[in-house]
């Protein structure tokens, strides 16, 4: 006889909860603002840059961006290419119109182009000084100063420079109150250093904001998008995938996707964790996501693949801590043909790059999904599923309470058959065992009972909820639960 909850039963128990549990609801895990995302990008030194850029436009109706820069890398030292973020403009103008009948959010491509600026076409450092502020770098600063109280993510595709500069004139030009504030609001995120301003910029803004995995590309989270693993299922990163659901048959946007060279979407991850997918929470990397997962420290250069390809850019000791690899030990999931629908693969993978790659799947069906609404109509399209909670996603209990959690309520837009499954997720909480849930993994509902803790503890669940229509897509909720020590 199988086990599963009632929805009477469900609503008992989330009665049943303490007024500790219920009561004490903080603000929201996820957040419904957009993001605020401004881009340098060393496109024409890669095709990733020009891949990654097709897929950030389809995510344009959900992601504020707020600039589009061309920069050099240690790849490309002595040339930028704005004229190549225009022309990816010009193929996204040509299916705007599809996208908009699937939301109007989507800017139209005028807007766009206005975003469009040039840093210097200088390496690094010597790019930075007096005298030397561009296009770019007043662009960033304007951004910077607008009356918008959300953070300005800046995602370094290339070499970080214009950041640099933008944040040696705030330093220069503005009173030491006016530059906190401004820096402040900074959040970055580099594909590793590909230039020496990353470094410089770590030491001289102690108070910056900064996700980077230091040195050689070896020790690098976002290599995990582009990585074969062994023992999994890497269909989704193929060339034969792209050729099926990006490139061929996919309209102009699509067509103009290029063929890998090096490593498929090496730049992706900076902007994958911005994505309001239920599951990111981008003001906490520690909590991980589409993007990976990372820890607030201060890296030993040993660990960092200081001797690793990184195209020579000196890897220094770094000065303080920064957002860089965590490490996930996950057990994947895969689809059963009888019986209980999924089952664990009797293997576990640990490492840095299982924070990333363990959701890889969920989003390149997103992508792919994306693409064809470039040339599909909504009724022939899929939509991700709309995911809701029986109960709040901050809840505070003591040992020993009785807590359930339930996605009652969730729906899909296009009536699709949806499919469930709740797991702890230890690394992104402080509790560090696993807890043991009732039932099995993929009931719309299931609790735990909280354990024994000595002091408040905080647990992490996820609920992920995935539709059966093509691409199947995926979205999340997060429940964070913040255990109490019995008789506090």
């Amino acid at each position: 006889m199988g086990f599963w909850l009632r929805p009477a039963l469900v609503a008992a128990l989330i009665v049943s909860i303490p007024a500790a549990a219920a009561g004490q609801v903080a603000a929201p895990v996820s957040s419904v603002t957009k993001p605020r995302l401004f881009i340098l990008t060393d496109i024409e030194a890669d095709p990733d840059d020009t891949q990654s850029l097709i897929r950030l436009l389809l995510y344009a109706n959900e992601i504020d961006l707020e600039g589009l820069v061309a920069t050099t890398s240690v790849h490309q030292k002595n040339r930028i290419a704005p004229e190549s973020i225009r022309r990816v403009i010009a193929e996204y103008a040509k299916v705007r119109g599809n996208l908009a009948r699937h939301d109007t959010a989507f800017p139209q491509a005028a807007a766009l182009y206005r975003l469009v600026g040039s840093g210097q076409p200088v390496y690094g450092t010597a790019g930075v000084g007096s005298g030397k502020s561009t296009d770019g770098s007043r662009r960033l600063i304007a951004a910077l100063e607008r009356p918008d109280p959300r953070p300005l993510w800046v995602a370094g595709w290339g070499g970080p420079n214009t950041l640099a500069q933008a944040l040696h004139d705030i330093r220069a030009t503005r009173s030491p109150e006016a530059a906190k504030r401004l820096i402040s609001k900074l959040r970055v995120y580099t594909i590793s250093d590909q230039d020496d301003s990353g470094p410089w910029m770590r030491k001289e803004f102690p108070q910056l904001f900064y996700v980077v995995s230091p040195g050689g590309y070896g020790a690098a989270t976002w290599t995990a998008i582009n990585s074969v693993v062994e023992g999994i299922d890497n269909t989704a990163i193929s060339n034969g995938w792209f050729a099926e659901h990006i490139q061929q048959g996919h309209g102009p946007l699509g067509a103009a996707y290029p063929d890998t060279a090096y490593g498929v979407e090496g730049d992706t991850p900076s902007f994958l964790g911005l994505i309001p997918n239920g599951l990111n929470v981008p003001e906490r990397p520690d909590w991980g996501g589409w993007g990976g997962r990372y820890e607030l420290r201060t890296p030993e250069r040993s660990t960092t693949n200081p001797d690793g390809f990184n195209g020579g850019v000196p890897v220094p000791a770094e000065t303080r801590p920064i957002w860089t690899n965590a490490v996930d030990s996950f057990k994947p999931y895969v689809a059963k043909p009888y019986g209980r629908a999924i089952g664990q693969l009797d293997r576990t993978f640990t490492g840095f790059r299982e924070t990333l790659w363990r959701w890889r799947d969920e989003f390149q069906n997103d992508f792919a999904a994306r693409m064809d609404w470039t040339v599909k109509t909504p009724a022939d399209a899929n939509h991700p599923p709309v995911v809701r909670l029986a109960h709040p996603d901050r809840v505070t209990v003591r040992s020993g309470d009785t807590v359930p959690l339930s996605a009652l309520g969730t729906t899909d837009p296009d009536g699709d058959s949806l499919s469930y499954q709740w797991f702890q997720y230890p690394e992104a909480g402080t509790y560090p065992k696993t807890i043991e849930m009732w039932g099995a993994e993929n009931l719309y509902a299931r609790g735990f009972t909280a354990p024994v803790v000595d002091r408040p503890s905080e647990a992490h669940f996820i609920l992920k909820v995935t539709d059966k229509g093509t691409p199947a897509l995926t979205r999340y909720r997060r429940v964070v639960v913040t255990i109490l020590p019995k008789g506090s």
